[in-house]
């Protein structure tokens, strides 16, 4: 009779989840380096951790269940500690008279189940659930990461001590606060935020006051997600351990305050801008996480398509002009720059920035910082650096007519001028710049090239699986191969590696629209922007959705993702 591995194996064989030389591969491995063929299985790609859940239920009869749909029981987690539920991926479901029901991983594990059994003195009735389900279950039982630290502090304080008041008004409570940033809790719960965040390659992390309860969440690959928050009696205490360490005023609640600071994790500094606002609850805290490991400066590897890198190169090797980059906040449009920058950096050239505030330190590239609350605005910084023989200015961000004006005449002067622009496409930066006063013969006369970017999630190598879409999209989408059936597309299915997401890493998709005689007569005409894109695609312009396309044809990105990031039909050229 055949024993219950390989009821399992022969599912997967028989439904074709999996290729003999591949189960063969899995084999030696797990009789190599030991663990679970399970876990193994999952974690080189081999099979996708539903299909192999479902061949596991069908061959060993365990039923399957989704945990995610349930409210489990916060009773029951004295039963099993934190330790064990992590160890063997496990957590309690229900316990009705002597039988406790369990949902795993991996219900083969004998020896976990025979140490639950002895330790609860219960009967066992394992059920099949997904690594990701379990991990957030044992989030939802017993808190993740500076859950002790909380514990510790709420035990040892009183109500009175942890409780701070909403508007201090006197010395007394900003003493009170300062007190209680100095705590180790306090002090260890901030230390594990920024860290985490860190790890998980989050660019911001968001703390927010509600009502009844607090809030954190951390932008990764560019979208939120929920965190470990603090108590709502403990969200002061920690807004105002922010304040500490960027050198702001604990006490001010009425006015937004903005600073920085650095702080190492692994044998690294990080530097971490601030913002704070007040709000209906306290403090909203947004910390924007500055890690130049994480930064890559080289233009070939963002993303950019040949032939638009070959269009801005072209562009960066002319004496003078201006080159703009545009998008939406969060595209990747100083990044770009810095690259930029870094492409044409000689010792023959001298390389001026003026930011606000300055985001990376580049070596060899003088960077200014613009202070607008001292009056030291873009425009008026502009001024100054023009005084210092600059051959290239980067300017941070066109948010005025002023420093529009600035720019402009700056790369009418001899100079090469890189910006950046709040538009949500390349084109729609000629008209803005239009409406804020600039003359169009003006910006005829310095604009060489417009890049309107976005930036999309990568799909996590580890966990990508294929398909091919419906008919009527890939119709819709012109995603047919030579025989007019729908082109072979991925997507990630989740693992540990991108937490579960189905991404990991970003990537640039752009729009490139050159200057053109073209497209400078409409200029003049003050044409409106949707004329100017068309004539820009018929001159070898691929917009932004075309662009995404592409990726998802090579498999680099989604469908979903390149839906999240653009809008618009596809429109002939």
């Amino acid at each position: 009779m055949p024993s219950l591995k390989d009821r399992i194996l022969e599912t997967l064989l028989s439904r074709k989840l999996i290729r003999k030389d591949q189960l063969e591969e899995a084999l030696a491995i797990q009789q190599a380096e030991g663990g679970s063929l399970q876990q193994i299985l999952v974690e080189r790609g081999l099979v996708n951790e539903v299909d192999l859940l479902a061949a596991m239920s069908q061959g060993v009869g365990i039923p399957l269940i989704n945990l995610s749909r349930l409210q489990l029981d916060p009773s029951l987690k004295g039963l099993i500690s934190r330790e064990l539920a992590v160890k063997n991926q496990m957590v309690p479901v229900s316990c009705i008279g002597q039988t406790l029901t369990v949902a795993m991983v991996d219900p083969l594990n004998i020896f976990a189940l025979d140490t639950l059994a002895v330790m609860t003195g219960l009967t066992l009735h394992p059920l099949l659930a997904t690594s990701r389900e379990i991990r957030q279950a044992i989030d939802q039982y017993y808190g993740v990461g500076v859950e002790e630290s909380l514990r510790h502090f709420i035990q040892q304080s009183d109500a009175v001590s942890v409780e701070v008041v909403a508007k201090p008004t006197d010395e007394t409570d900003a003493a009170r606060l300062l007190k209680q940033t100095a705590e180790a809790p306090v002090v260890a719960y901030t230390k594990e935020l920024l860290t985490k965040a860190v790890r998980m390659h989050a660019s911001d992390i968001l703390i927010e006051p509600r009502e009844l309860n607090s809030r954190v969440r951390f932008r990764i690959d560019g979208v939120l997600q929920e965190g470990q928050a603090p108590p709502k009696h403990f969200h002061a205490a920690v807004v105002s351990r922010i304040k500490v360490l960027s050198d702001l005023n604990i006490a001010e609640r009425r006015l937004p305050q903005d600073g920085h600071f650095s702080f190492r994790v692994d044998d690294r500094f990080v530097d971490c801008r601030v913002s704070i606002i007040p709000s209906s609850f306290g403090g909203n805290v947004c910390l924007r996480i500055l890690d130049k490991s994480e930064v890559r400066l080289n233009i070939t590897t963002l993303g950019f398509s040949e032939t638009d890198l070959e269009r801005i190169r072209g562009c960066m090797l002319r004496p003078h002009g201006m080159v703009l980059a545009t998008g939406p906040t969060g595209s990747g449009k100083t990044t770009t720059l810095y690259a930029l920058l870094k492409l044409i950096d000689t010792p023959e050239k001298n390389l001026v920035t003026v930011e606000d505030p300055v985001e990376f330190e580049l070596e060899g590239i003088n960077q200014v910082s613009a202070k607008p609350e001292i009056g030291l605005t873009f425009a008026k910084a502009l001024r100054s650096v023009l005084r210092q023989d600059p051959d290239v200015i980067m300017v941070g961000e066109i948010r005025d007519a002023e420093t529009a004006d600035m720019a402009i005449k700056s790369a009418l002067t001899g100079h090469l001028v890189l910006s950046t622009l709040h538009t949500n496409s390349a084109a729609g930066s000629i008209v803005r710049l239009v409406n804020m006063g600039m003359e169009p013969f003006l910006v005829n006369s310095c604009l060489m090239v417009v890049i309107g970017q976005r930036l999309v999630r990568k799909m996590c190598v580890k966990c990508r699986e294929t398909y091919r879409p419906p008919r009527g999209v890939a119709e819709k989408l012109r995603l047919l191969d030579k025989r007019g059936e729908p082109l072979e597309l991925a997507r990630g299915t989740g693992c540990r590696l991108c937490l579960q997401s189905g991404y990991s890493g970003r990537e640039v998709i752009a729009e490139t629209m050159l200057m053109s005689p073209e497209i400078r007569e409409l200029v003049l005409r003050r044409a409106p922007q949707r004329e100017l894109e068309t004539v820009a695609r018929a001159q070898g312009m691929k917009p932004l959705r075309e662009q995404g396309l592409a990726k998802v044809i090579n498999h680099v990105t989604t469908l979903d993702e390149i839906f999240r990031t653009t809008i618009g039909e596809m429109v002939e050229p």
